[in-house]
């Protein structure tokens, strides 16, 4: 598969960018705010979900670098900013739309945790960086229905 790039700029081209960071790793020593340019940047190494899905599934994980632009402000919530080495997994990105464009970013962490990025309009940019490498299983998680 070739390297992918996505710009997403409204709700439908965020899940877009969400469906393939679903399970993406994220160091937190790799995310980097960046107050005074309205930036946040993130490098992940995020599951390859199309690969594992064709013909002949493989299991593979790529380097990719996560760009958020128009930021005013970011907020985390069971996520420890100065724990560098801590590996969070991303479950999915929302945006919640305030005064139309700004709305905020939900990054939605396993266990918990979220990082909440106050926008002036969405303006998010998804570019694989070139890294690949083979991982042995495939993410997978529970079904969260409860019992009737």
């Amino acid at each position: 598969m070739d390297q992918l790039k996505l710009v997403a700029l409204d709700q439908d081209d965020l899940e877009i960018v969400a469906t393939h960071l679903q399970d993406a790793h994220v160091k937190v020593g790799d995310i980097l705010w960046r107050p005074h340019e309205k930036r946040l940047v993130m490098a992940v190494d995020r599951f390859d979900w199309e690969c594992a899905v064709c013909g002949e599934p493989h299991f593979r994980r790529r380097r990719t670098a996560l760009r958020f632009d128009r930021v005013l402000a970011c907020k985390c919530r069971n996520v420890q900013s100065q724990a560098k080495d801590v590996v969070l997994n991303l479950l999915t990105i929302e945006f919640v739309q305030t005064a139309a464009p700004s709305g905020h970013v939900v990054l939605i962490f396993s266990g918990g945790g979220e990082m909440r990025l106050d926008v002036e309009c969405l303006e998010v940019e998804l570019a694989d960086l070139g890294p690949v490498w083979d991982t042995t299983c495939c993410p997978a998680h529970e079904d969260q229905v409860s019992p009737a």
